[in-house]
């Protein structure tokens, strides 16, 4: 582990970066008393400790199925009627943005019923 002074961490801290991203750990001192450490930053261990925490919290529950691979490997639903699929998004905007509320004939989907107002 290499240390260094606040001061020279000041002044040349863009190549003390550049050996942390090496993987080198860098204690930056203050009058001869340790005050910060410059240390690579493991993402994989980071983002399992950030989803213990979520679990902990009751925020987010861990996975224990496997992925649904047969979901991917399935036709994706078809468009009723013609045109593109963006001329239809565009259209559902222009609806949407007027406040007409209609239901879309090409949907398929339970969303596309009118919703009662109010």
């Amino acid at each position: 582990m290499k240390t260094t002074t606040l001061t020279e961490a000041k002044n040349r801290f863009g190549a003390l970066i550049d050996r942390v991203r090496a993987g080198e750990t860098i204690t930056i001192l203050d009058r001869g008393t340790p005050v910060a450490r410059l240390e690579p930053v493991a993402a994989s261990r980071a983002q399992v400790g950030r989803r213990e925490r979520l679990e902990r919290a009751g925020i987010a529950r861990l996975g224990s199925a496997s992925p649904p691979i047969d979901l991917v490997r399935l036709d994706p639903p078809s468009l009723m009627g013609e045109g593109s699929a963006v001329a239809l998004v565009l259209d559902e905007r222009r609806t949407a943005r007027s406040g007409s509320g209609t239901a879309r004939p090409w949907c398929r989907c339970s969303s596309a019923k009118k919703r009662p107002s109010g």
